[in-house]
Formats: structure tokens, C-alpha cells, sequence
């Protein structure tokens, strides 16, 4: 059955949540936002394209860093409100410079950080 992207279900905003996923490891990397736009970027031309809500503007992932994310799945969740994109990540990929966006943790009412920023 062909995918037809006017199955998603968008929020208010015309935007749905993207979880990015490295396809090797199944580590967690990062979470943002896509709108059909960027959908459609993203499966012609393999590489992740977000929608940036403060720039109001497309974001290839990598684009001005090198970090990029290579798709190499598109999944849908069951209710078609949420994205999983597999990727093949190069560096990292959060804006902090570490791996994933996931780096804090709250053990015992405390914040962890649990990885540094990579080393350039």
C-alpha cells in the first residue's frame, strides 16, 4: 500500500513528533519536530529534515555541522501521531556536542549528567 502522508496526525501546530534512533545500536539519540514538508524531504532525499519552531524554518540535520543523519527506516506509530526515524548518525547528535540529547538523568531526586561533550 503506497504511504500517504495525509494519514499522519499533525498537532494544532501542523507538526508531529520525530524520535531519531540509531539504526546500528537502537540507542535513542534525539527527539524533534517534522511537518508534512519536511516528511516529504526527508523520504525523497534520505537525509532527516526537521522543522526548526524557533527558526520557522526546514533543518537538515548536519547541515552546518557535518553531524548528519542518514535515514535508513521511516516508522509510524500505531496511532500515526508519532515518527521513528532509524538513522546512521556521524558525530553527535545533540547540539551539545554529545552523543544523544538524552545525557541527564534524575536518580534519587538528583540531576545526573551521564556523558560529556565529545571531543572535536
Amino acid at each position: 500500500m503506497p504511504f500517504d502522508p495525509a494519514t499522519l496526525r499533525f498537532n494544532a501546530d501542523g507538526l508531529i513528533p520525530a524520535i531519531a534512533q540509531d539504526a546500528t545500536t537502537h540507542e535513542i539519540l534525539m527527539m524533534a519536530w517534522m511537518n508534512a514538508d519536511s516528511v516529504a524531504r526527508t523520504l525523497e532525499s534520505g537525509k532527516v529534515t526537521y522543522w526548526s519552531r524557533s527558526r520557522q524554518a526546514f533543518w537538515v540535520k548536519g547541515e552546518s555541522s557535518g553531524h548528519v543523519q542518514e535515514l535508513v527506516d521511516f516508522r509510524l506509530d500505531c496511532d500515526r501521531d508519532c515518527l521513528l526515524v532509524l538513522v546512521n548518525q556521524t558525530g553527535p547528535a545533540c547540539h551539545t556536542n554529545r552523543r544523544n540529547c538524552f545525557y541527564t538523568a534524575v536518580r534519587d531526586g538528583e540531576e545526573v549528567e551521564l556523558m560529556k561533550p565529545m571531543e572535536d
